[in-house]
């Protein structure tokens, strides 16, 4: 070890000069030490008269603290400097010279190589012969190297390397490095495939890597895959770690029935880490150019996102059309909050004409909603404005609702106040139409219940009141435009929790059995003459039936003496999952029901609902529904479903659904394994009535080890009548970009097989 401080380094030169003179300009030669390892603190060798204490560390221990980068650089600019070798020799105060297995490590930074020299002046270091370098966990290997150690700039010659951060390697004629987080690479070769063969591979004139703002830039780049050039471009921008970056998103072409051949080549502006616009530019051969905008923004108390698209002259329908969409919710105030969800489309047909999306081209009603929320300590206060497009399929036409302008709606509610449960409701609204009848309309809505609850039972009481009254316009002359109810209703909810020790499928589990009774009694009101502003009948189910009403809404309120009793079993194993849950419900009347929006008499019970749901094993499972009608014993809806997924990127779904003349569709979707790294896809949803396929697709996937390839064609109907088809071709680089022809087909798999998981996904 060769003492550092300015005496010690007095003392060492004294003592060898008085053993061995030597002239003032001849280089100052160390004697060899074979068998022992010699240090060097090169910063401090002629330099420091004070000692340096740093604990050493990792290179990945290097990177978490990177993440505080100001301090982490001050942090190596202060390191000392350790050289080892096993052959040294120098001027003082110019240069060391260092032979034999000689390694250089200064923070985060070490080097490896047969020769290196060490220049103070400059402060760097010189390598060659077998140099191995490595920067916070980044490795190259070269020829030869020079670093500059403070600044950590220098070059690496013929290198080979590999970057920690995102598992990306190649090769270059030389490498320079602006700083710490900057280099560049010369003639040289990007990929985040491993072996001396990548798959695929970008070869650019230059390459410029910023690890600090997360990007690389390619200079008249060509993407090789499978040694095939398949894009050659003059810059190219892509991260370096997955995030998002401004620039040119890969160009997308696609196909369609409804609009042929498609081009887009979408530009994404990364504005800051919160906000983001993407451009995309389309041309549509049938069409023409589309034109269209999307913009996203996320702050700690607001957050939003909005998109326009327009296509000016269309050349099939000679107009101009457009679409936008805007959700926006904002805390203005601790307790004020707004949010809006606007939709806007030029024509009935937009959605259809340009949508590669079923569950876009089946939205009929667009809505346009603002409102402005304050919420008190136990209450808040609502003031809203809304209305529809109606989106008209002629071959099915729909009624337009009533627009809401505005609603100014009031809420308040509190538990356990001396026992009792209270809240209180009172809703202010002008309801507009364009042709029928219109009016404001006041609700109050008082409630009071005295929950009861045991761990083996519960009784819930509860006592609420319903008054309306209404003041019309645009009404026939002559008709009394005012109207009034006072509607007190009665209910008491109550059941029983029994349990046992069971089993099921060969395990120990908790069985319960739950009996439930609901019991409403709601006298009768005439309201045949009241206006339909927003009422219909509910959706018969097993949330519905333990509902004191019978109709959604605020305009009708039914009549009820009855009773519904359900019966509720539970298989629950011993880790808390519940395995198996069967139920049955049904409602019975002591009077029949005057109060109709279909003038249709309910008999003396409800329709008996039946409901399972359960794991069978660990990876299968299913779960049925069914409606039965009483007087015909005949299904009215029914719902049967079946999923199985015995390992990831393995699942098969199977669903069946029913509404006595009104629908009758099979669904199968999947995602499995068909061969060694190919995986097939695919989902029908057939219309067993419309004999045809209302949405369907089918796919392959194939996973290498660093790129994944998908072909997806998709065909769905757009209205009652007419069909839209297309195809996607996808390439995905692994750290690169996505290539591809048509629409992200991820986005439609995630959105057509339930379970689905993309094969690049770990």
């Amino acid at each position: 070890m060769i003492p550092t401080s300015m005496l010690a380094k007095r003392l060492l030169t004294s003592e060898y000069m008085r053993r061995k003179p030597v002239l003032s300009h001849s280089p100052l030669m160390f004697p060899t030490i074979p068998a022992i390892v010699v240090s060097v603190l090169v910063p401090a060798f002629f330099a420091q008269a004070q000692a340096q204490t740093t604990a050493s560390r990792t290179f990945e221990e290097d990177l978490v603290l990177r993440q505080k980068s100001n301090q982490t650089k001050a942090d190596d600019k202060n390191a000392p400097t350790t050289v080892q070798s096993e052959r040294l020799w120098g001027r003082p105060e110019r240069f060391i010279h260092f032979e034999n297995d000689v390694e250089v490590v200064k923070g985060a930074t070490t080097m490896n190589a047969d020769k290196a020299t060490y220049r103070f002046l400059e402060d760097e270091v010189d390598a060659e012969g077998k140099v191995s370098l490595q920067r916070n966990g980044d490795c190259y290997k070269g020829d030869s190297a020079r670093i500059q150690l403070d600044s950590s700039s220098g070059n690496v010659i013929n290198p080979v390397y590999k970057l920690l951060r995102n598992n990306a390697q190649g090769k270059a004629e030389k490498i320079d490095f602006i700083d710490e987080e900057r280099s560049v690479i010369h003639q040289g070769t990007y990929s985040s495939c491993d072996g001396l063969d990548p798959d695929w591979y970008l070869r650019a004139e230059t390459l410029d890597l910023d690890t600090g703002l997360d990007k690389g830039i390619a200079s008249k780049s060509v993407l090789y895959f499978l040694g095939t050039p398949i894009l050659a471009t003059p810059s190219l921008t892509f991260p370096l770690s997955g995030a998002r970056h401004s620039g040119f998103l890969p160009p997308v072409f696609g196909a369609s029935s409804k609009g042929g051949a498609e081009f887009a080549l979408p530009y994404y502006f990364n504005i800051a880490p919160n906000r983001d616009l993407t451009l995309y530019p389309k041309v549509i051969s049938r069409r023409g150019l589309q034109l269209g905008a999307e913009g996203r923004y996320l702050g700690e108390t607001y957050r939003g996102e909005t998109s326009l698209e327009g296509l000016n002259n269309d050349r099939v329908t000679n107009t101009n059309r457009y679409a936008l969409t805007s959700v926006h919710q904002q805390q203005l105030l601790p307790e004020l909050a707004l949010n809006w969800n606007l939709n806007y489309a030029s024509d009935d047909n937009y959605p259809s004409d340009f949508s590669n999306s079923i569950t876009k081209t089946s939205q009929r009603l667009l809505l346009r909603d603002i409102n402005f929320t304050y919420t008190g300590s136990f209450w808040n206060l609502n003031l809203r404005a809304s209305n529809y497009q109606v989106l008209q399929d002629y071959a099915a036409p729909i009624d337009r609702p009533y627009d809401r302008l505005p609603q100014l709606q009031f809420h308040a509610e509190q538990h356990d106040v001396k026992g009792f449960d209270w809240s209180a409701d009172a809703m202010l609204t002008r309801f507009w139409h364009p042709t029928q009848v219109r009016g404001d309309r006041l609700v109050l809505n008082p409630q009071v219940s005295f929950p009861m609850v045991e761990p083996g039972y519960f009784v819930v009481p509860k006592v609420s009141l319903h008054a309306t009254t209404y003041q019309l316009s645009n009404i026939v002359p002559g008709q009394d435009p005012n109207f009034h109810r006072v509607v007190p209703t009665f209910s008491v909810d109550s059941g029983l929790v029994f349990e046992r020790q069971s089993s099921l499928l060969g395990k120990e589990v908790t069985q319960t059995l739950e009996p439930r009774l609901f019991y409403v009694r709601t006298p009768y009101r005439e309201q045949s003459n009241f206006p339909n502003f927003d009422s219909g009948v509910a959706d018969f189910n097993f949330a519905q039936i333990f509902s004191e009403n019978r109709f959604t809404g605020q305009d009708r309120i039914g009549d009820a003496n009855q009773i519904t009793a359900a019966l509720v079993s539970r298989y629950i194993e011993m880790d808390g999952e519940e395995r198996l849950k069967l139920a049955l419900g049904q409602r019975f009347y002591f009077n029949t029901q005057r109060v109709t929006l279909d003038n249709v008499n309910s008999p003396s019970r409800s329709d008996l609902l039946l409901a399972a749901s359960g794991k069978v094993s660990p990876t299968l499972s299913a779960d049925a529904a069914l409606q039965l009608n009483q007087s015909t014993h005949q299904s009215v809806q029914a719902s049967y479903g079946i999923r199985w997924q015995p390992e990831v990127k393995k699942i098969l779904n199977l669903s069946y659904r029913l509404q006595r003349d009104t629908l009758k569709q099979l669904d199968i979707s999947g995602q499995w394994p068909i061969a060694n790294r190919w995986y097939a896809v695919g989902r029908s949803n057939y219309s067993l009535m419309d004999k045809r396929v209302v949405d369907g697709l089918v796919g392959f996937e194939y996973k290498a080890d660093c790129w994944s390839l998908r072909f997806l064609a998709q065909r769905f109907a757009v209205n009652s009548t007419n069909n839209n088809s297309g195809f996607s071709i996808q390439l995905e680089l692994n750290g690169l970009a996505r290539l591809g022809i048509g629409n992200n087909p991820i986005e439609a798999l995630k959105r057509n097989i339930s379970g689905y998981q993309p094969i690049s996904e770990r």
